[in-house]
C-alpha cells in the first residue's frame, strides 16, 4: 500500500469516532506499530485533528467530520451485494481493494444506515475462489490492460490434461458467467478469436511481448462477432 493511501486509511478508520490503538490499527493496515506513530504525528503536524497519544489510542475530533455519505437502502445493498461478490470471485487484488471499500463505506454512515448494513443478508461464498486462480485473475487483468501476450497450455472441455495445447494469445478481456471466468482473446495459433476457461489454464506465462491490437483483433470486433453469432432474442 502506498504511503498516501494508508495516511487516507488512518483518518477513515479514525472517522468512526472510537478510540483506536496504534496496535489495532498496525494490525488493520499490516504494517509495524512505529510506522502508525510516525504516520499520526505527521497528520498532526499536517493539521488533521487527530486527538490521543501513544499507547492510549488516537480518534479524530466529529467537529472535523464530513458530511455522512447518504445511499438508499437499496443503493447501500446493491454497493454491499458488488463488494461481497468481488470478494468471492474476483482476484487477490481486487479481494483487498473491496475489502477496503466497504471499511471506508461502514466508516462514515450515518447510524441508520450503518443499521441497515448489518441486516443485509446477501452473501456470497469467501471459499469460491482458490488462492492460486485468484492470482492467475490479477495476472490475466494485468496482462489485457498491459497488452501483453499470454502463453499458457490449455486443455478443451472434455479432455485429459495430457491433451493440452500450447497457446499463445493476445488478451482482450475477462468475463464472469455461470461460475466460471473466461478469456477472451486473439489466438495466434488458430489466427482468430477464441475464449478460454481460466480453470483449464495450466502453466500461465506473461511475456514481455507487447501487441498492437489490429484491425478485426480488438474487443469490438470480438463483440461484434459475439451479437452476430448470438442475436438478442426478442419478445
Amino acid at each position: 500500500m502506498r504511503r498516501a493511501d494508508r495516511l487516507f486509511r488512518i483518518v477513515q478508520l479514525l472517522r468512526s469516532g472510537r478510540l483506536k490503538t496504534a496496535h489495532a490499527l498496525a494490525e488493520r493496515l499490516q504494517v509495524s506499530e512505529r510506522t502508525i506513530y510516525r504516520d499520526v504525528r505527521d497528520l498532526q503536524l499536517a493539521g488533521q485533528p487527530i486527538e490521543g497519544e501513544a499507547g492510549v489510542g488516537y480518534t479524530l475530533r466529529r467537529e472535523f467530520d464530513l458530511p455522512p455519505l447518504m445511499f438508499t437502502a437499496d443503493e447501500l445493498t446493491a454497493l454491499v451485494v458488488g463488494a461481497r461478490l468481488v470478494q468471492a470471485w474476483g482476484g487477490e487484488e481486487s479481494f483487498v481493494a473491496a475489502k477496503n471499500a466497504l471499511a471506508r463505506i461502514e466508516a462514515v454512515l450515518p447510524p441508520e444506515l450503518s443499521e441497515h448494513l448489518d441486516s443485509i443478508a446477501l452473501y456470497a461464498s469467501p471459499f469460491a475462489m482458490s488462492k492460486e486462480h485468484r492470482r492467475l485473475l490479477d495476472l490475466l487483468h494485468r496482462a489485457c490492460r498491459g497488452k501483453t501476450v499470454v502463453e499458457f497450455w490449455y486443455t478443451r472441455l472434455g479432455e485429459e490434461t495430457s491433451q493440452a495445447e500450447y497457446r499463445s494469445v493476445r488478451p482482450l478481456a475477462l468475463a464472469f458467467w455461470s461460475g466460471f471466468w473466461t478469456l477472451a482473446a486473439w489466438c495466434e495459433l488458430r489466427n482468430d478469436f477464441r475464449t478460454f476457461r481460466m480453470d483449464r489454464i495450466h502453466g500461465e506465462v506473461v511475456t514481455d511481448r507487447v501487441f498492437i491490437q489490429k484491425r478485426g483483433q480488438r474487443l469490438d470486433d470480438f463483440l461484434r462477432m459475439v451479437r452476430a453469432k448470438y442475436p438478442e432474442k426478442k419478445g
